[in-house]
């Protein structure tokens, strides 16, 4: 996961293991598993800073993100103001009162995404699952189902590797791997209805009061597993669910347009990369499009279609 290494000092120091990194923190971020490594030497630093006047300078009026080859900084009004750089620095500077639950999303979301890539780690934006020594990712756009699918599977017995943020890096042969990020999902009220959770055992997502916080310790990946298939997750108004092989230069499309945050990759210089190591991953992977309709609930339709498909090409090439 890359060389870098921090040497620095801060007030409170918070040990964390995220995405295979060692994390020291200023803020304490308990949806992350605590780490014992030693010293004040880290992979990413997360600190408390005045990031104002810096932000004037650089970003003058009206403006959201300033991101180039050497930082993003972005700021979410009456919140904060974070900067990422080099990494494995991530600064945040709340804004009034900024509550310190919406701070951490941010930091474990987005700026999380802002340093894989500026470590050049494709960050992909959906959920992954160990299934058979394998990973799977599940992709889409916001409100897909991703996590609901995810779940789905956890259910069935299968471990999750990373909801959200997947960190995908290609070894020495090439073969894309997948490293595990933290054991928690997101999930929406609906969702935790269908599986018979009781929403009242967990912490709703500030500002997303019909969504929570779902701890996953006991069914989360140990290790780096090799990345073998993607499922594009499309919803429609069709009655039927549908999977469909992605061909031919479409996957790279798909790869691109689930990359997380993905406009950060042009200004931060990394389109010539993007590309080699998005194709490269679509020389190891199958990549399927999985129409699913939004008329009814179907999680378990969906997983025993997608473990059918494993199954088969099991036989085929096995």
């Amino acid at each position: 996961m890359g060389e870098s290494r921090l040497k620095t000092y801060i007030a409170n120091k918070h040990r964390f293991k995220a995405f295979g990194l060692n994390v020291l923190s200023e803020i304490y971020l308990p949806e992350l598993p605590q780490s014992h490594f030693e010293g004040d030497v880290a992979d990413i630093l997360i600190k408390k800073a005045d990031l104002s006047l810096l932000w004037e300078e650089l970003a003058g009026e009206n403006k959201y993100f300033v991101i180039n080859k050497d930082l993003i900084m972005f700021r979410l009004p009456d919140m904060a103001i974070y900067l990422i750089q080099k990494g494995n620095e991530i600064y945040y500077s709340p804004i009034g009162n900024a509550n310190e639950d919406q701070i951490r999303l941010y930091l474990l979301g987005t700026c999380m995404g802002a340093l894989l890539m500026q470590r050049m780690i494709l960050p992909l934006h959906g959920s992954a699952l160990e299934i058979d020594g394998k990973a799977y990712a599940i992709v889409g756009d916001s409100g897909a189902g991703k996590s609901t699918l995810a779940s789905a599977f956890l259910k069935l017995g299968y471990q999750l590797i990373s909801d959200d943020v997947i960190p995908v890096t290609l070894n020495e042969e090439n073969i894309p791997m997948v490293t595990p990020a933290y054991p928690q999902q997101k999930l929406w009220i609906e969702s935790l209805n269908q599986f018979g959770i009781e929403s009242i055992d967990y912490k709703p997502i500030f500002n997303r009061e019909t969504k929570f916080a779902i701890p996953v310790s006991n069914q989360f990946a140990s290790k780096p597993l090799p990345l073998a298939g993607v499922f594009e997750l499309v919803k429609t108004e069709d009655a039927e669910i549908e999977l469909n092989p992605v061909q031919k230069l479409q996957r790279l499309n798909t790869l691109f347009n689930h990359t997380y945050r993905n406009f950060f990759i042009s200004p931060l210089g990394l389109m010539d990369w993007h590309f080699s190591t998005t194709a490269k991953i679509c020389e190891h992977i199958d990549i399927y499009q999985l129409r699913r309709p939004i008329s009814r609930f179907t999680a378990h339709e969906l997983t025993d279609l997608i473990l059918a498909s494993l199954n088969k090409e099991e036989k085929v090439y096995g």
